[in-house]
């Protein structure tokens, strides 16, 4: 049989190293599961904390809503702050933003362009210089270039938009006040433009909307209270938030806006809470399982502090908060922890005490539900000190061992390599040897016959 050396020495230096390897490719393969099983980890908290951000800004628990009697005047909505009852309003007048139109703008000879200022009623000033404003270089000025001026003017800042506008074969200058109100009327002097038809034509302007503040009377109208306010979105009524759209006619029946509790709503709120805590212990509960024939252990079947963390949530979602506990608004625990709503229960819960939900998840002394669990996952998700942080440095430390054992390892095959290598190839050269003394003994035998 011919030997191979290369080929035996890799075969025999496999054999004698093949321990060392399975038992390094074990402990990558562990350091790997550990890995992952934290990037898992993390998500399934970042996920849940994230479901409890998302109720925090919700500012309570208790959802409220907002009807009007009647459509097309205003929309309205309600916050967590608003107060249950009924209010009467008149809507007098809607917020709208001054608009001015200019005719016979353009053809001005450059030269004489000048400079005017704008003045809105609320104080805001800025000057247009014209001196620049032609940038096609025909010497002359256009109602666009003029436009172009006045959007750009350095003190102007979108406060007043400038357009122009073409119908029936002429062109328009227009501008438009940024904002609603009164404080937005526009009003021009032209003390300084130099051209005597840009002058006239800015000094007589037509009035395509007024500036006008928005006027709702809480209670009927000159005989309530009147609120002015610039914007169309009114927040008088705490808690509430009116979008007007248009005036009522003098003689209308009075607008009736209802706030009252939003039942659904709420229970959506707490059945959101309910299906994030579930996910989060469904993940848990793989990572932490101790598996069976069937399924394997969950990576973290032997971790202490994984456990723990699973506990602790489970304890806490389970304490009397402000004198009350979820069974007390229908969320119940089953055997492996998860958690169902019953939405009858809680219906009957916001009958007797609506502040009950607020009172567990958001108290206002900062002790609630929501405070203590962020507080709590901020131990473990924490990008400086946290658990999960921590943990993966170590992973790190392991794997960088890891690394250096496998280099370790892949020189010291190299040398067992070597070493069989050498055995071989002497071997090989004592075959040969062999053979060739074989072959000469067998030819002297062969020509003495």
């Amino acid at each position: 049989m011919d030997i191979n050396p290369s080929q035996m020495a890799s075969q025999m230096a496999s054999i004698y190293m093949q321990s060392a390897e399975q038992q390094l490719a074990a402990q990558n393969k562990t350091s790997k599961a550990r890995s992952d099983g934290l990037s898992q980890l993390q998500k399934a908290l970042q996920d849940f904390r994230s479901s409890l951000a998302t109720l925090a800004g919700k500012k309570s628990m208790l959802a409220m809503s907002a009807s009007l009697s009647r459509d097309g005047i205003a929309t309205a909505s309600a916050g967590a702050t608003a107060q249950a009852g009924s209010y009467s309003l008149f809507v007098d007048k809607v917020a709208s933003a001054h608009q001015l139109a200019f005719g016979n703008i353009g053809g001005v000879p450059a030269a004489e362009g000048g400079s005017f200022s704008v003045t809105l009623q609320g104080g805001a000033t800025f000057n247009v210089s014209l001196a620049s404003a032609d940038v096609d270089g025909d010497l002359s000025l256009s109602a666009s270039e003029i436009a172009r001026a006045i959007n750009q003017a350095a003190d102007n800042q979108g406060k007043v938009n400038a357009m122009v506008l073409t119908a029936d074969g002429q062109s328009r200058l227009v501008l438009s006040s940024a904002a609603t109100g009164a404080a937005g009327q526009i009003s021009l002097d032209t003390s300084g433009i130099g051209n005597a038809a840009l002058k006239a034509a800015l000094d007589a302007p037509t009035q395509l909307s007024a500036a006008q503040d928005a006027e709702v009377w809480l209670g009927g109208k000159t005989t309530g209270v009147l609120v002015k306010q610039a914007s169309n979105t009114f927040t008088a009524i705490q808690g509430v938030t009116l979008t007007l759209s248009r005036a009522m006619s003098d003689g209308d029946a009075l607008l009736q806006l209802t706030v009252a509790r939003n039942d659904g709503d709420t229970a959506a709120n707490l059945q959101s809470f309910v299906d994030s805590y579930n996910t989060l212990l469904k993940s848990l509960g793989t990572l932490t399982s101790s598996g069976d024939g069937k399924t394997a252990a969950g990576i973290f079947a032997t971790d202490s502090g994984v456990r723990t963390l699973r506990d602790q949530l489970n304890n806490m979602v389970r304490q009397n908060i402000g004198g009350v506990r979820l069974a007390e608004m229908g969320v119940s625990a089953s055997r492996d922890g998860s958690l169902t709503l019953d939405r009858t229960k809680l219906t009957k819960l916001l009958q007797d005490k609506p502040a009950a939900l607020d009172s567990f998840f958001s108290d206002s002394n900062g002790d609630g539900l929501i405070k203590s669990v962020r507080g709590y996952l901020d131990q473990w998700l924490s990008s400086t000190k946290g658990v999960i942080t921590q943990r993966r440095d170590s992973i790190s430390r392991t794997q960088n061992d890891l690394d250096k054992r496998q280099i370790r390892l892949e020189a010291e095959y190299q040398q067992v390599y070597q070493r069989y290598l050498g055995q071989y190839s002497r071997l090989q050269a004592m075959q040969s040897q062999m053979s060739s003394t074989l072959d000469s003994l067998n030819n002297y035998f062969a020509q003495n016959q």
